[in-house]
């Protein structure tokens, strides 16, 4: 017989306060990326949010006002032909323009 450990059990050994300061580690590291890798003549605001992909991604392209959403979309799959979920609302739904990089 296995035992199946949930997701209660696994996070009751986090500390409280672990989500809050993995976010902000992870904000001070996207900044830290941002000013190696992002051009200063690039106007780049990095954030670390958290909650549905598609649906905090439209809320900070407006709450920021920004001009363009740049998105990154794997090599599709034949099912998803197009593009994922996630971006696949970003593109239906955003005000901006947004500009899909496939890697």
């Amino acid at each position: 017989m296995t035992a199946r450990i949930g997701v209660d059990h696994a996070t009751s050994a986090l500390s409280k306060d672990f989500e809050k300061k993995a976010l902000l580690d992870f904000g001070r590291a996207l900044k830290q990326w941002a000013l190696e890798k992002v051009p200063e003549s690039v106007n780049a605001r990095p954030h670390v949010l958290h909650g549905t992909v598609y649906h905090e991604v439209l809320k900070a392209t407006d709450k920021l006002s920004v001009d363009v959403i740049v998105l990154s979309a794997h090599r599709p799959a034949f099912k998803d032909y197009f593009l994922g979920p996630n971006a696949a609302r970003i593109v239906r739904h955003a005000k901006q323009s947004v500009y899909v990089v496939r890697n």
